[in-house]
């Protein structure tokens, strides 16, 4: 298949917060994998794409970045084969993710969508949170205060402040929820599925894992939490992905994060195939 020209796009590393050198290492994985499998795979930088220096009608990607997003969809939409899609990357952003679960009934936290100006404490009150995450809402996480912990309705209204001083006009407010946290990724079209708790893995971004702090091993259903993954990933239109749950006392599941392709730091090595394997599975469906 030396004939499959591949354009592999990196992302740019402000969307790769503590994770550039991860998310850089499973892509190149992933590209050595086409590789090996005679694909041509030449990479380029979320600039490069930006400023249509593309040509390739099979684009293999983790941009981030807007314009990027939008240089996506246009391809897509003339006939381009791009993974992960630009529509299903726009759909992982805060606001348009919290959407889209809620509406397909995806097991998801109860939250308020505000815009940074809004006083809050009425409303936080009304839906009777009290401890609660403030997200940045029009993007994806670039900071660690995109993503803020509030102990309190005071604290949140000070947080989603900060938001609004920053030019970020639209916010998610999730209800926090106890239980043990855990972060999985998968791919769709294979049977690659993984977890783990990242407490105990020392595995972080931000450090916010210490919230819920060390896991209990409550009891859950194995199945039951790949089907909804699953469910989210169709949903989302996103084919590689990852994200985060809490487990409650009593084995319920909720996604509270999911993410176009993650760095799969964890299991990278037996993910990188299965990714490969999807992608010319895709290949061999457009051609």
């Amino acid at each position: 298949m030396a004939d499959i020209k591949i354009a592999g796009i990196m992302r740019a590393g402000a969307f790769s917060p503590n994770h550039i050198g991860n998310d850089a290492t499973i892509f190149n994985m992933v590209a050595d994998q086409l590789r090996k499998r005679g694909c041509d795979v030449t990479t380029y930088s979320e600039e490069q794409l930006i400023n249509g220096k593309v040509t390739e009608s099979i684009i293999l990607n983790m941009c981030r970045e807007r314009r990027s997003i939008t240089r996506l969809q246009e391809l897509e939409d003339a006939g381009a084969l791009v993974i992960n899609s630009g529509y299903g990357i726009e759909n992982c952003t805060r606001e348009r993710m919290t959407r889209i679960l809620i509406g397909s009934n995806i097991p998801y936290p109860e939250s308020l969508i505000v815009g940074t100006d809004e006083a809050i404490k009425d409303s936080l009150a009304k839906a009777r949170f009290t401890q609660c995450w403030i997200k940045r809402g029009d993007s994806h996480a670039m900071h660690k205060e995109d993503v803020s912990f509030a102990r309190h309705h005071q604290e949140a209204q000070e947080m989603l402040q900060e938001y609004f001083l920053r030019g970020i006009k639209r916010a998610v407010i999730n209800r926090h929820l106890e239980g043990d946290l855990i972060k999985f990724y998968g791919v769709q079209g294979t049977p690659f599925f993984y977890w783990f708790y990242p407490y105990n893995e020392g595995q972080s971004k931000y450090g916010l894992e210490s919230i819920n702090g060390k896991p209990q091993g409550a009891e859950f259903d194995l199945g039951y939490l790949r089907e909804i993954c699953l469910k989210a990933a169709e949903t989302l239109d996103v084919r590689i992905y990852g994200g985060d749950c809490i487990i409650g006392r009593d084995g319920n599941i909720q996604i509270i994060d999911f993410n176009d392709w993650p760095s799969f730091a964890p299991c990278r090595a037996e993910a990188a195939p299965h990714i490969a394997k999807m992608v010319m599975s895709m290949i061999k469906e457009h051609i």
